[in-house]
């Protein structure tokens, strides 16, 4: 689901990797669905090896997600620019034992503005097949 997804620093929104070139990856927002390079030099994020600090261990953003998605019934979920404290109380809810000394309030934005994102360009309806393939495959 969450394959060849990126986060790059210094840019805001999604980018799907597209292609590479000899020197950087090819990328497109899922924004503006503008195409640019993403050179190495660049912080790049594959939103699948990112996971989310919790009293137990590391939860996946895809669980994350997927627990934003259930709660929501497929809709969006709240603003990232909404208040720190609704921002808490909203992980709280789809993630109830996140660790609250690590995960930090511009942690939660990004993810709540990476899922919207993501449910814009209808983007989350793999989520549980994943779930599924993995299971199989143990």
């Amino acid at each position: 689901m969450l394959k060849g997804i990126l986060a790059i620093a210094g840019h805001s929104g999604l980018f799907k990797m597209v292609s590479n070139s000899k020197n950087a990856l090819i990328v497109e927002s899922l924004v503006d669905k503008k195409r640019m390079p993403a050179y190495a030099s660049s912080k790049i994020s594959a939103l699948e090896d990112i996971a989310i600090f919790t009293d137990e261990g590391d939860v996946q953003l895809a669980e994350v997600f997927k627990n934003i998605k259930e709660k929501e019934d497929g809709g969006q979920a709240v603003s990232h620019k909404a208040s720190g404290k609704d921002l808490k109380a909203y992980m709280l809810e789809v993630l109830p034992n996140y660790d609250e000394d690590r995960v930090y309030v511009s942690d939660m934005k990004k993810v709540f503005q990476w899922y919207n994102i993501l449910q814009e360009n209808d983007m989350l309806e793999n989520l549980d097949v994943e779930e599924t393939e993995e299971k199989t495959e143990e």
